[in-house]
C-alpha cells in the first residue's frame, strides 16, 4: 500500500507521480475505516483529499503555513503530517483532536473551529512574515459556506491591500458553474497564470507609467476594457474588482492541474485566490448524494451508511423542533432565524412547513441577530435557534441591536454545556455567563422536556429579550410530576425541607440549573438515604435571579450548593453568592461548576467525571464540605 510509506511530515514528497491516484483512493479508504469507528467529519474530508495533497506537495511545512478555516476537513492533513496512528484516538478524551491544534503539531499554524476565520488569521501571519523580512508561504484555505461569514470579507478587502504573496484557496463544493464559462475560464486561466503573461503585464505597466501625462490614463484605460471583458467571462471578477488575483475554477480532483496553479500562484508579489471546485464525499456514495448527513457522524455501518448508534429518545432539539411548528400553526407572526444550522438546531422541520417563515442567513451569527431585532421592531417574533459556542460570535448586536431597545427577540440556545468530541472550541460553557451580563436579557435553563416547550410558549407571550438555553443529547424526561406554572423570575422548589434544627445544623439545599436538576435529583437522594436533610430546587431563571427562594434556602439550610454547567465566572453561583454572603454570612456555599479554562474533547460522561461535575463527585464534595464544617465547630 502507498499509505503505508506516509508516516511522518514530507513523505509524500517521495511518491512517484504515477501512485498519487492510488494514494488518494487509499486515504479515502484510510478515512471511511476510521471515521465509521470513530466518529467524526467524513463527508468535508472526503472532498479534499487531492487538494490536501496538492498543498503538501507543492509547499514546505512546516515553514510555509497552511490555515484552515473552520478546520472540519483537516483530516488528510493529519495523515499526511504524521499523524495517520492518532485516528483510533480521533475526537476520544487525551486523544487527537478533530481540528487543527498548534500544540498537537508544528504542522498546524493556527487552532480553528469556528468558521470564516482564515483569512483573517492568514493576513496577519502574512503581515508578521513581512514585517520581519521572512519569506515564507501563507495559504488561507476557506470553504464556499464559510465564505458566507462577514469576517471573510472583512478579511478580502484588507488582503487586497498586500504588496507581498498571500494565497487564498476557495474550496467550492456547492457553487455551480456552466460549461461555457468553465471552458472560457479554463482558456483565462491558463493563459492568466502563464509565467510569461504575468511578467509581460508587469512589464508594459511598468512602461506606460514612465509616459509623461498620459501614461496613467492609458494603464486605466486598458484597464476598463479588460475587465469589462473579463466581467462576461469570468466568475471571479468580485475577487479581482477587490484587487486580488483571481485563478479558477480548477478541478478539485486533478491534482496536477491544481499543483500547477499553486506554483503560479507562489510566484505574485499580492493577494491570490484559487478557485477550486470539490464534491463534498466524494468516493463514498451514501456522502456524495447527503453530504449534509455525513458531515459529523456517529460511529456507522460503511456497506449501508447507517449509524450503529441506537435511536434514542428524543433529544432537546427534536422537543424544540416540534413545539416551535406547533407555535407557529397558532402564530403566524413568530419567524425562525439560523445560521447555517436548520439541522443541527432543528429548524428543518419548520423550514419545510413554513418555508416563507424560515430564514437560513448562512454563517453569518452577527447578521442573524441584528436581522431578528429588526424583524422584532417590525412586529413580529423571531426565533434566532443557535449553538451556544456560535452564539457568543454575535454578542455585540445582542447587547447593542437587541437588549437595548428591549426588543422581544428569542434565542434558542442549543448545545448548551458539555457537548463532548467536538473540544474547545464548541463546548457551550460561557453563554450564562456572558448573557446575564448584559441589561434587560431574560436568561431560563428548562430541567426537562416539558419545561423546554413551556419555556418556549412563555417566550411567545413574552415581549423582551429572552434566551432558553438547553444541553444537547437526549431530553430529561425525570420529575414529570413538577409541573409548576412559569413566573417571571421565579425558580420551582421541588423538594424543600422544613426549618428545623437538624436542617439548620447540617440541611443542604441544591439549586441546580437546567441539565443540571437531574443530576441533583439523584445527589439528593443519596444526601437523603444518609440521614441529611436535602432541598431542590430548579433554579429555571439564571436572568433575574430568585433572590426571594435563595432567602428562604439560606434561612433553613446550613449550605447551599449551586450546580451549572457554566463556567463559575459570571455565572449563577457567582450572582448567588454575592446576595447570600453579606445577608447570611454563617451559610456556606458551595459551587459546583466548571473551571476557568477552556474544556478539551471527549466523551461527556468521561469530561464530566474528570471535572467533578458527575454524581459520584458532587455527592462526595459535599459530604466532604459537611464534614469540615463539623471538624471546624468542634474545635470552636
Amino acid at each position: 500500500m502507498v499509505l503505508e510509506q506516509i508516516n511522518q511530515l514530507g513523505d509524500i514528497k517521495k511518491i512517484p507521480q504515477e501512485q498519487y491516484e492510488q494514494l488518494a483512493a487509499e486515504i479515502r479508504h484510510f478515512l471511511l475505516e476510521k471515521v465509521s469507528q470513530t466518529g467524526g467529519h467524513l463527508a468535508s474530508n472526503l472532498g479534499v483529499v487531492e487538494l490536501t495533497m496538492a498543498l503538501h506537495l507543492v509547499f514546505e511545512l512546516p515553514e510555509d503555513k497552511i490555515i484552515w478555516d473552520v478546520g472540519h476537513q483537516s483530516y488528510v492533513h493529519k495523515i499526511l503530517s504524521g499523524r495517520k496512528d492518532g485516528f483510533d484516538a480521533l475526537r476520544k478524551f487525551h486523544g487527537m483532536s478533530g481540528f487543527p491544534k498548534r500544540k498537537e503539531s508544528p504542522s498546524d499554524a493556527f487552532d480553528t473551529g469556528h468558521s470564516s476565520t482564515s483569512i483573517s488569521a492568514g493576513l496577519g501571519m502574512a503581515l508578521a512574515r513581512d514585517l520581519q523580512g521572512e519569506s515564507y508561504s501563507v495559504v488561507s484555505v476557506i470553504g464556499d459556506g464559510a465564505l458566507t461569514g462577514g469576517m471573510a470579507y472583512e478579511a478580502l478587502n484588507n488582503a487586497a491591500r498586500m504588496r507581498k504573496n498571500f494565497i487564498i484557496v476557495l474550496n467550492d463544493n456547492n457553487m455551480s458553474i456552466s460549461e461555457n464559462v468553465g471552458g472560457m475560464s479554463k482558456y483565462l486561466n491558463n493563459l492568466r497564470s502563464d509565467e510569461g503573461y504575468n511578467e509581460l503585464k508587469k512589464n508594459v505597466t511598468a512602461a506606460l507609467r514612465q509616459l509623461p501625462f498620459v501614461g496613467d490614463e492609458i494603464i486605466t484605460r486598458i484597464s476598463k476594457t479588460k475587465n469589462s471583458i473579463k466581467q462576461l467571462l469570468i466568475p471571479g471578477m468580485l475577487f479581482e474588482n477587490m484587487g486580488i488575483t483571481y485563478f479558477g475554477p480548477v478541478d478539485g480532483h486533478d491534482l496536477k492541474a491544481m499543483m500547477r496553479i499553486m506554483r503560479e500562484a507562489k510566484k505574485l508579489d499580492h493577494a491570490v485566490l484559487i478557485h477550486v471546485l470539490t464534491k463534498k464525499g466524494k468516493g463514498y456514495e451514501p456522502a456524495e448524494k447527503n453530504p449534509s448527513r455525513f458531515h459529523g457522524v456517529d460511529p456507522f455501518d460503511i456497506e449501508s451508511g447507517k449509524s450503529r448508534t441506537e435511536k434514542k429518545a428524543p433529544t432537546y432539539t427534536d422537543v424544540f423542533a416540534k413545539e416551535i411548528c406547533r407555535l407557529a400553526e397558532k402564530e403566524s407572526k413568530l419567524v425562525a432565524i439560523t445560521a447555517a444550522m436548520p439541522d443541527g438546531t432543528g429548524l428543518k422541520r419548520f423550514a419545510k412547513y413554513y418555508p416563507n417563515r424560515f430564514f437560513d442567513v448562512g454563517i453569518a451569527e452577527q447578521h442573524a441577530v441584528t436581522q431578528a431585532a429588526g424583524m422584532a421592531a417590525g412586529g413580529l417574533k423571531p426565533v434566532v435557534a443557535v449553538y451556544s459556542s456560535f452564539l457568543q460570535r454575535g454578542y455585540d448586536q445582542i447587547l447593542h441591536d437587541v437588549c437595548i431597545q428591549e426588543l422581544p427577540v428569542i434565542f434558542a440556545v442549543d448545545r448548551a454545556g458539555l457537548v463532548g468530541s467536538d473540544g474547545e472550541t464548541h463546548q457551550g460553557i460561557f453563554d450564562l455567563s456572558f448573557l446575564s451580563g448584559i441589561p434587560n436579557m431574560t436568561v431560563f435553563a428548562p430541567k426537562n422536556a416539558w419545561e423546554l416547550r413551556k419555556a418556549l410558549q412563555f417566550a411567545l407571550q413574552f415581549d423582551r429579550p429572552i434566551a432558553i438555553r438547553y444541553p444537547r443529547g437526549e431530553a430529561y424526561q425525570g420529575l414529570s410530576e413538577f409541573r409548576e406554572e412559569i413566573a417571571y423570575g421565579k425558580s420551582e422548589g421541588l423538594y424543600e425541607e422544613e426549618a428545623s434544627e437538624e436542617t439548620k445544623t447540617k440541611g443542604v439545599a441544591l439549586l441546580a440549573v437546567g441539565s443540571m436538576v437531574s443530576c441533583a435529583e439523584k445527589v439528593r437522594e443519596r444526601l437523603k438515604a444518609q440521614g441529611i436533610p436535602c432541598s431542590l430546587v430548579n433554579v429555571r431563571f439564571v436572568k433575574p435571579v430568585d433572590t426571594e427562594i435563595l432567602s428562604r434556602m439560606a434561612a433553613k439550610h446550613k449550605l447551599l450548593v449551586t450546580m451549572e454547567e457554566n463556567v463559575l465566572r459570571g455565572g449563577y453561583g457567582q450572582m448567588a453568592m454575592e446576595f447570600v454572603c453579606p445577608r447570611y454570612p454563617k451559610v456556606q456555599m458551595l459551587h459546583i461548576a466548571l473551571p476557568d479554562a477552556y474544556v478539551e474533547h471527549g466523551d461527556v460522561r468521561i469530561l464530566k467525571q474528570s471535572l467533578g461535575m458527575d454524581e459520584e463527585s458532587v455527592y462526595r464534595r459535599i459530604k466532604e464540605m459537611l464534614q469540615q464544617a463539623a471538624g471546624w465547630e468542634q474545635k470552636a
